[in-house]
């Protein structure tokens, strides 16, 4: 499973005039807080947790403000931000990976989001002597964009501006090998021009091609816009999902990770969801915790087990939670009825103060009353697993 993302932060922003003569381009206010923070909730939520950020203009503020280890999108995630001494170019960033690189790792341009799904784009293996597996939009007017050349899913060519007026262009989402590294010609060198160009006349760039929602603040217009297309792009239903006993086997107090049992078209169900665009939630009441059977650390170790065969399949979980409480709780400190203990909302109700949900268009599945009650007091609909291959249940449900 890749885990490791690389974000490229260190443009100058020129084309932006004053707006980043004292903040990086990344750090701009987009939909209430810096752009960057969207892309890294991004990246966290579909399974990225080991990050690195490649700074450049005024890269000490991007490291005070992100180097170190923080929670996203209910996951533990380690932010190492390296500053390069003296202007590299895109393609000379890179540099600062060796030593540090994973075998595979996402690289994205911390300038623009493209909303594909990032864990389905990493979870199959690069082609066999390809060093980058690259994303691309497809437009009906490449305007200011140069475009990009395909041939049976592999990069061919690389043009400038103007000499097309539509087609695919990069959208800055790659996968790729470490072997990248060997790639890099003498610094400063461009990633398109010295990196990306002499691969793919080798046919080493593999392309994929999309239509999914792209917004690119690096020019005045964009970035203009980018305050609401930005957030309405990101509110978007949810389902969530109860755990044991709907995507995998309840045996009674289930929290080692060797113990995990898919039910029949779970793993299926979560993709169908994620394919749908919908944000996918786990909600799980664990009063193993509060009983003493075993620790939120391990509840951890069970979801990271999840996230790893889900990922396997092209699927991830944008978030888990859980709610340690029981009344009669052997630990002290876990012992009350919380709201967040279902048949109470609180963990509908927490997700969606944290995340840009549109509750009118969400729906829950669990295989209790509990959890239909907990969907009701939340104002959700709530439906009641009963056996069965759990997908069919959720393409009936999922909103047209």
């Amino acid at each position: 499973m890749v885990r490791q993302c690389v974000i490229l932060v260190g443009g100058l922003g020129t084309r932006l005039g004053s707006l980043t003569r004292a903040t990086p381009k990344p750090l701009l206010q987009v939909a209430g807080r810096p752009f960057l923070e969207h892309l890294l909730e991004e990246v966290a939520r579909h399974g990225f947790t080991r990050l690195v950020l490649l700074a450049g203009h005024l890269g000490a503020q991007v490291a005070e403000r992100y180097d170190g280890r923080r929670r996203i999108a209910g996951r533990d995630v380690t932010i190492e931000v390296l500053v390069e001494g003296a202007p590299a170019g895109t393609g000379g960033a890179l540099a600062q990976l060796r030593g540090r690189a994973e075998s595979s790792f996402l690289l994205l341009n911390g300038d623009s989001w493209f909303d594909i799904d990032l864990r389905a784009f990493a979870s199959r293996p690069l082609p066999r002597d390809t060093v980058v597996r690259m994303a691309l939009r497809q437009m009906s007017d490449t305007g200011r964009y140069g475009t990009v050349e395909l041939s049976d899913g592999f990069v061919t060519r690389f043009l400038p501006r103007g000499a097309a007026t539509s087609g695919t262009i990069n959208a800055g989402v790659y996968l790729m090998s470490r072997d990248i590294l060997d790639c890099i010609p003498a610094v400063p060198c461009s990633l398109e021009a010295d990196i990306f160009a002499p691969l793919a006349e080798l046919g080493r760039i593999e392309g994929m091609a999309s239509r999914a929602f792209f917004i690119d603040i690096g020019v005045t217009d964009d970035y203009a816009a980018a305050d609401v297309l930005v957030a309405a792009h990101r509110r978007r239903p949810a389902v969530f999902l109860d755990r044991d006993g709907t995507l995998n086997h309840d045996e009674g107090y289930t929290h080692r990770p060797e113990a995990l049992r898919w039910l029949e078209g779970a793993q299926e169900a979560v993709r169908r969801i994620n394919r749908a665009g919908l944000y996918a939630f786990v909600v799980t009441n664990q009063a193993g915790v509060a009983h003493g059977h075993y620790g939120l650390q391990q509840v951890d170790r069970f979801h990271a087990r999840m996230e790893e065969e889900l990922a396997a399949t092209g699927a991830h979980i944008d978030e888990f939670r859980c709610s340690p409480y029981h009344p009669l709780a052997v630990v002290e400190a876990f012992r009350r009825d919380a709201p967040c203990r279902k048949p109470g909302p609180g963990m509908i109700l927490d997700l969606a103060a944290s995340w840009p949900l549109d509750l009118s268009r969400s729906l829950l599945i669990g295989d209790r009353p509990g959890d239909v009650g907990a969907a009701a007091a939340a104002g959700v609909p709530g439906y009641l697993y009963s056996g069965g291959d759990l997908d069919s249940l959720v393409a009936k449900l999922l909103p047209a």
